[in-house]
């Protein structure tokens, strides 16, 4: 690729930040098989590029497989609430497609997109998971893969159960189907909207993508098929006939191979991207539910927080014996309901900072995505016509 996606998520940073001004970059390169069987897996070399203090030298060179960036995610997710965590691409669960070629370069792109998305993050890139990531050897970073802390120290039957009830708060709660404690300003409704009609939107975009792509590849097969078939036809002609039809054939054949590559293009550059924020918009739906939760324990801190208090002014009056356990239990709930109140607040802040980031980055990349589909098709469409025309005086020769 001539152009590859920043840490911003957009396609357009060459990977040479000025050595005056503090950087962070990562390439994820080089996929390689390790393995056998059931136990195969991909590996890739991620090159990482800085010149920050907080780093092991200006160059790191490690190898990661698929489990290490879900750890990087994962820990993300638990430790920066109210912060849009990139999103990972699909793990293949079909074995005839795991190892393809196409479907390694794409992991391996959109593998990029994520480290570079949290390495230009302003708060994600001080990260010390990052850090354990990008610079720890294969040894530490199983280690801290496989640590029992956190999530991680969950059986996977309730890893399982985690994922569904991430799934339910994004329909019942998001949706307002949990009644009754719900946030309900204009701007969160506002925000909840525009991500719903914006998942819509990049789906429907990214349905007719693949479709585009699938088409181009058709064609392109069908005209190599085509182009086969006149050659073999010319061949059965001494004169000028059989020559033009062999000229149609190779042309036939030469077209199939610009829609293959343009299929192969419009993949990488346009569906994938279109992919990716699909993918994006649905974190962003797992953010909004961590939201809807700590709004509600929040509201449910408060209203217990009432019911202490009333209990508490009772036994003050009767001078019960009681009084100095429920003041303790008062105090501690107290200090429960403004740490979760301090989340909430936290969480809505980064959102709102969150989404006109994500807004803004969105913007630069589609923009990119379009320009190279238009592009793309340009190109395919010239080449296609002067291979026709080019053929146009010798076929007319024939036929007159």
């Amino acid at each position: 690729m001539s152009q590859q996606r920043s840490g911003s998520g957009s396609l357009q940073s060459p990977r040479s930040p000025s050595s005056q001004a503090p950087f962070l970059s990562v390439s994820v390169t080089d996929p390689a098989k390790m393995g056998s069987g059931v136990q195969a897996y991909i590996s890739y070399k991620v090159i990482t590029k800085t010149n920050l203090p907080e780093y092991q030298g200006h160059e790191k060179i490690v190898i990661r497989r698929y489990s290490d960036f879900v750890w990087l995610h994962d820990r993300l997710f638990e430790r920066y609430k109210g912060i849009f965590i990139p999103p990972l691409p699909e793990k293949s669960t079909v074995e005839k497609f795991r190892f393809s070629a196409e479907f390694i370069e794409m992991r391996r792109q959109a593998l990029d997109v994520f480290v570079n998305r949290i390495a230009s993050h302003h708060e994600l890139r001080q990260s010390d998971d990052l850090r354990t990531f990008l610079q720890a050897d294969e040894q530490t970073m199983d280690r801290a893969r496989f640590q029992e802390t956190g999530i991680f120290k969950k059986k996977p039957a309730d890893l399982i159960q985690i994922f569904k009830d991430v799934q339910s708060k994004v329909s019942d709660v998001v949706l307002g189907k949990e009644k009754p404690v719900e946030e309900s300003t204009p701007e969160y409704e506002k925000m909840k909207s525009y991500i719903f009609e914006l998942e819509d939107h990049l789906v429907e975009a990214q349905k007719h993508a693949f479709r585009l792509v699938k088409r181009h590849r058709e064609l392109g097969e069908s005209l190599s098929e085509f182009g086969k078939a006149v050659k073999l036809l010319g061949t059965c002609e001494d004169d000028a006939v059989g020559k033009a039809f062999s000229e149609l054939g190779a042309k036939s054949e030469i077209i199939s191979i610009k829609l293959q590559k343009e299929a192969h293009h419009l993949l990488m550059s346009f569906e994938e991207p279109l992919k990716d924020y699909v993918r994006a918009v649905q974190s962003i739906k797992t953010t909004i539910a961590e939201r809807a939760t700590a709004f509600k324990k929040q509201c449910e801190l408060a209203e217990t927080i009432k019911f202490k208090e009333i209990d508490l002014n009772k036994y003050r009056l009767t001078r019960s014996e009681k009084l100095a356990e429920a003041e303790r239990e008062y105090e501690m709930l107290k200090a429960e309901g403004e740490e979760a109140s301090r989340k909430f607040d936290t969480i809505v802040r980064l959102m709102n900072e969150e989404i006109v980031r994500f807004q803004e980055q969105k913007t630069s990349d589609m923009g990119l995505a379009f320009h190279e589909f238009a592009k793309g098709q340009a190109r395919l469409s010239n080449g296609i016509a002067d291979a026709w025309r080019s053929l146009l005086p010798k076929l007319e020769a024939c036929s007159s």
